[in-house]
């Protein structure tokens, strides 16, 4: 039950978060009591502010306050960011995950460390023991961020930086031989 209104209530939330200008993570809905607990877990290119989750709560809440129909009854709402912990599934929690670590357990092959580069759509660039490595995220079982108490070297960013630098001008090379 609260999975399927879950799944009616996504595409009207979504389009409230996406209206604040954030994505929607996850929505889910539970029943606490004889209220439903309508959790919303929202995130941004540049995180997601205080300030913005209220905003957002407002938007979430008006449209789920329009479609009270789709709840039918008592409600609580909880706008969240995703944790730290959350798991890198998407494109876009790579490319928001530039230059941090992150542990990745592929589905073979031993887990790596490695600092998260350019993130394209089907894979991502990353720095392991000192070498550029592409990772297709279709091989990839399970993927976290790694907590870093210090700024990443130096030395690492230039790298991620300059390899970015060279996919873009390899890109640029390579569409003009295509169309000649």
């Amino acid at each position: 039950m609260a999975g399927e209104l879950a799944g009616r209530l996504e595409p009207i939330v979504a389009e409230a978060v996406r209206g604040a200008g954030f994505d929607l993570d996850a929505l889910d809905v539970q029943q606490a009591g004889r209220r439903k607990l309508v959790k919303v877990v929202v995130d941004g290119d540049d995180g997601v502010g205080l300030d913005e989750v209220a905003e957002i709560s407002r938007a979430v809440s008006a449209v789920l306050d329009a479609h009270e129909h789709l709840i039918a009854g008592a409600y609580t709402l909880e706008v969240t960011s995703p944790g730290v912990d959350r798991p890198l599934t998407k494109p876009r929690h790579w490319r928001r995950a530039k230059y941090r670590l992150a542990r990745v357990s592929p589905h073979e092959g031993a887990e790596f460390v490695g600092r998260v580069g350019h993130a394209g759509e089907d894979s991502v660039r990353m720095l392991v023991d000192s070498a550029i490595r592409d990772v297709d995220y279709r091989t990839v079982a399970k993927a976290v961020l790694e907590i870093e108490f210090k700024q990443p070297p130096t030395a690492d960013l230039k790298l991620l930086e300059d390899d970015a630098c060279g996919m873009i001008n390899n890109a640029e090379t390579e569409s003009k031989e295509e169309s000649e």
